[in-house]
């Protein structure tokens, strides 16, 4: 989780500061990037998901990795705009492939009762990196140093690093615990022998649904926007929160810390969350958190001092810290185990049409009126309304009652 999301999307909004520095690309520019990685989600989702459930997270983590290195080595001598949008895409499909959906469906395979505490401490890995990495990021790239080493030499460096690293941490990945003769939760079934391997089909918590039984029922949907609308505020902030306090005349170092503040607050809540996902309602939970996120939103836009700026910094890591696990989790709480990477990967098609959408119109609205003021009111909108989906959320259901669902 450090190596495939760390580098490259908790240091986007750094990445974006230098390189709109050094080839003057305007914010729609630099948006688009991201927005195409959206498109190109759409694709790789379901057969990222599919690929999972098929040859195992352990494999895809690895061609995830190489995938992610090699975009790095190329992103280092990017000279335009195109390549950096190619670029750009490669990285995201190495980050897609081979860290969160491959880990979460480990997670999701091996935990049924703490599966939100599981996924918290999971995705600690892109808190903690965020604390500990995106200030040394920001000061290697700092374009203001010549003595330093610079965005294209750091960017190579990154690439070696997780190339070097890709084999022996996928090594470390175990699918499933039928295939060491376990049970999810250390929990062994009724009727199964200790020690006894089953299948997939077999050993099912409580229910599992089929990704074709999934997208029938009235929860996918439901969930799917619900994760769609309180995952913009994120994503339209690693574009764009840099270039905003750039503006402002804060320095690169302070944005740097901003991030790594918000991040460190994040990974507390985070825990926080998966807590408290495995004791409430998992959907109030998502709402109140996210709620929260929105009022980080309405702090940022008037954060004209360090003391307001870091007030939005605690704020936000406490809203995305606290639904970050429980959005992924809340997915194996109502469709079980069999399908798990499918399903969320087919989920990212609805998904990223929102999140392709977000940081395009913060960087359309930008350049024609020279503020943030609107697009940034309207994402915190769309999160708090958006987030509310998760409240009509029933009690799961088997896969016999999806007809039900919908009533």
């Amino acid at each position: 989780m450090i190596l495939g999301t760390v580098p490259l999307f908790q240091g986007m909004t750094a990445w974006f500061v230098v390189l709109e520095n050094q080839f003057g690309w305007s914010r729609t520019q630099l948006s688009g990037a991201f927005s195409l990685t959206r498109v190109e989600g759409s694709i790789m989702g379901p057969i990222g998901g599919y690929l999972i459930d098929r040859i195992g997270s352990r494999r895809m983590v690895l061609i995830g990795l190489l995938i992610l290195g090699i975009g790095f080595l190329l992103w280092s001598r990017i000279t335009n705009l195109w390549q950096f949008y190619l670029v750009f895409i490669v990285m995201s499909a190495g980050a897609g492939l081979g860290t969160w959906l491959p880990m979460m469906t480990v997670l999701n395979n091996w935990f049924n009762r703490r599966r939100s505490t599981a996924m918290a401490l999971a995705m600690e890995g892109f808190s903690l990196g965020g604390v500990l990495l995106i200030p040394v990021l920001t000061w290697a790239i700092d374009p203001e140093f010549s003595n330093r080493p610079g965005w294209r030499a750091t960017a190579a460096g990154i690439g070696l690093l997780v190339m070097v690293l890709a084999l022996p941490i996928s090594r470390l990945v175990r699918n499933r615990p039928e295939d060491y003769g376990q049970h999810p939760d250390g929990i062994i079934p009724l009727g199964v022998t200790a020690g006894a391997s089953k299948t997939p089909e077999s050993a099912s918590p409580e229910f599992d649904y089929t990704w074709q039984e999934a997208i029938r029922t009235r929860s996918f949907w439901l969930i799917t926007m619900g994760h769609a609308s309180s995952s913009i505020v994120i994503v339209t902030l690693m574009v764009h929160l840099g270039p905003m306090l750039d503006d402002r005349g804060f320095s690169l170092q302070m944005i740097g810390w901003v991030v790594s503040t918000y991040t460190a607050v994040g990974a507390a809540f985070t825990l926080v969350g998966g807590y408290v996902g495995d004791r409430l309602p998992i959907r109030v939970a998502i709402f109140g958190f996210s709620a929260v996120q929105s009022i980080a939103m309405f702090v940022l836009l008037f954060a004209d001092s360090i003391f307001l700026l870091f007030l939005f910094a605690v704020i936000l890591g406490i809203g995305f810290g606290g639904r970050n696990p429980l959005t992924t989790a809340i997915r194996g709480a109502y469709f079980g185990r069999k399908a798990f990477a499918s399903i969320t990967g087919i989920s990212m098609v609805p998904m990223n049409v929102l999140l392709l959408a977000s940081p395009l119109f913060a960087g359309i609205m930008f350049d024609i009126q020279g503020t943030y003021m609107v697009p940034f009111t309207v994402v915190a909108i769309i999160n708090l309304i958006g987030s509310a989906l998760f409240l009509p959320l029933g009690a799961p259901k088997v896969p016999s009652d999806t007809d039900e669902a919908f009533k």
